[in-house]
């Protein structure tokens, strides 16, 4: 059978319609902690558009906000634990070298 003359046949699947993450009351701004911290994964990257599923003019508020949040301590730049633990290390022994006259 040929791709033209094939019937087209709906899937079975019903996809439930996600409700968008920024609702049309909501103010991006660097204050609203809870919207924020929403697109932020746990390393403290900033999540993308794509995963996010918003638009490109809310992606760039939300990025600017994120930015403004973090200039003013509200946000960390990290946050990843391991960096400020320190694991204990052995105490590093280094040989003196004598130089012979």
């Amino acid at each position: 059978m040929n791709k033209s003359k094939r019937p087209f046949i709906k899937s079975k699947r019903s996809f439930r319609r996600r409700l968008p993450p920024i609702q049309s009351g909501d103010r991006i701004d660097y204050r609203n902690m809870s919207l924020i911290s929403r697109f932020i994964s746990e390393q403290g990257k900033i999540l993308s558009r794509r995963v996010n599923r918003v638009t490109l003019k809310q992606q760039r508020l939300i990025t600017i906000a994120i930015k403004q949040a973090r200039i003013l301590s509200l946000l960390p730049f990290l946050n990843n634990q391991k960096q400020f633990e320190r694991s204990e290390s052995p105490p590093r022994t280094t040989s003196l070298r004598t130089r012979k006259k």
